[in-house]
């Protein structure tokens, strides 16, 4: 077993449709505590601490999320690379950056290729594969992690192994076989195959070398794209030019299911995707009569259900068995467990009739804290405001809205024009048309406060930012 330390790459750029309402393209499931107080990303981040295992990690993100990643990193107390995709292209483009990155620190370096949506229930047996994966990579395969399938899925590609490597327990992979029909996985589970956990372990100069041989282009961005990075605030970004021309494709297209270096570990460690409700309902506890619940629900009479509540909304289940209800404060969702899989095309059609639960919460997070809606009508817009401590947000004005800021817990400091003022809770100021103003709170706890827009038009993009300390402007 090799002691050899690796890069973990943490892929944190998917957008998760299939667990609509709950995730959602501006807040994706990798993001949200669906099975546990902590968000997937944040487990992964805590299977990652072991520094006799693991070197300081990179974490591949869209550009869109980067506040949040760094948020729920500090929240973790992990330090990292991040590194911004321009455009979305797949696991190909994303494996190629990270195994450029890491051969710039050292050509024969280890990497580890994490999901940030994955759960592992048993960590001790993750981090004993990812010590033998470790050992097989250095030896010039990439490996990949096999779960024993626990019943026949039709929504995992599967690994046939093939013989045994030296001494270890990995093997090597005789065929990746696509996401098979219920007999097929059936077949495949009596013949002793794996399912495809989508993590994987390799050398980088090995890895570079394999998606030059089978995807040239996809190689050479990659390497243009690490040449071309720009460090913007505590972000490394790479630019949209090298990305532009690249083909969206899995890693698994691209080089897994055509390289003879592929390898497996099969580890059995409590693994799911979290690829659907029906997996969330897989992955939690139950009680007697098979349902699970998450925030403020009742049952009565029903069986095998999963409701996931908003805990501001009581949701009831009555008499009825096998179903996913899913209630947040603008959208709720009612599936049966085995048509779960169908959101995803929901959520194609809502998006399609331009609705905006679609893609966004009424919880929006900024890098200086987040605002929610209230309450919207045809003249007015009312939100409430949280502004971490220490936290500013733009110097901005608005052209066709005011604004009344109602203050109800904590301390803001407010800038309008040339004067600055200290309002307190139960405090009001009024922000006139067209100021140039400045929001701050100068505390050590969240600033709330209640805003009141009034205009003929409310959208976000009725800011001009003149001075941003989040480059945004």
């Amino acid at each position: 077993m090799s002691s050899r330390l690796s890069i973990p790459v943490i892929m944190c750029g998917g957008a998760g449709t299939r667990l609509w309402p709950v995730s959602r393209e501006s807040m994706p499931k990798q993001f949200v505590p669906l099975v546990e107080a902590r968000s997937t990303f944040q487990q992964v981040l805590g299977r990652i601490r072991d520094q006799t295992m693991f070197e300081r990690p990179i974490v591949i993100t869209n550009s869109d999320f980067r506040f949040i990643v760094a948020e729920q990193m500090r929240e973790c107390a992990i330090e990292g690379d991040i590194v911004l995709e321009p455009i979305r292209r797949d696991s190909a483009m994303a494996v190629g950056v990270a195994a450029a990155l890491a051969a710039a620190r050292d050509p024969a370096s280890i990497v580890t290729v994490l999901a940030a949506d994955h759960v592992v229930r048993d960590p001790d047996a993750f981090a004993g594969a990812c010590r033998e994966a470790v050992a097989a990579a250095a030896d010039g395969r990439i490996v990949t992690f096999g779960i024993p399938p626990t019943f026949p899925a039709t929504n995992y590609g599967y690994i046939r192994p093939g013989a045994k490597l030296g001494g270890g327990p990995a093997f090597a992979v005789d065929a990746f076989v696509e996401k098979p029909d219920a007999a097929t996985a059936g077949r495949y589970i009596a013949d002793r195959y794996l399912w495809n956990s989508g993590n994987f372990v390799f050398r980088a100069d090995v890895m570079l070398s394999e998606i030059a041989r089978f995807e040239p282009g996809i190689a050479e961005a990659a390497k243009v794209a690490v040449g071309g990075m720009t460090k913007d605030l505590d972000f490394l970004r790479l630019p949209a030019e090298a990305f532009a021309q690249v083909p969206k494709k899995s890693i698994d297209y691209a080089v897994m299911e055509r390289t003879e270096r592929a390898a497996v570990v099969p580890v059995d460690c409590g693994w799911s995707d979290i690829g659907s409700w029906g997996a969330v309902w897989d992955a939690l506890g139950h009680d007697a009569d098979g349902n699970t619940a998450a925030g403020s629900v009742v049952f009565l009479d029903s069986h095998n259900n999963l409701a996931h509540s908003d805990e501001a909304i009581l949701t009831a289940v009555v008499g009825v068995d096998n179903l996913v209800v899913v209630a947040t404060p603008d959208a709720v969702l009612v599936t049966s467990r085995d048509k779960a899989e169908q959101v995803k095309d929901l959520v194609e059609r809502l998006k399609a009739q331009n609705r905006q639960q679609a893609v966004t919460h009424l919880r929006v997070y900024r890098p200086w804290g987040y605002y929610q809606g209230v309450d919207t009508g045809a003249r007015y817009q009312v939100k409430r405001i949280v502004v971490n401590p220490n936290a500013t947000l733009s110097l901005q004005k608005h052209f066709r809205r005011s604004e009344h800021w109602v203050v109800v817990r904590g301390v803001a400091e407010v800038t309008i024009g040339s004067e600055t003022r200290t309002i307190h809770e139960n405090e009001s100021i009024y922000i006139p048309i067209g100021s140039v103003h400045r929001l701050a709170n100068p505390g050590t706890m969240p600033l709330e406060l209640i805003e009141v827009q009034v205009g003929d038009y409310l959208g976000e993009d009725d800011i001009v930012r003149l001075t941003d300390q989040y480059g945004r402007n």
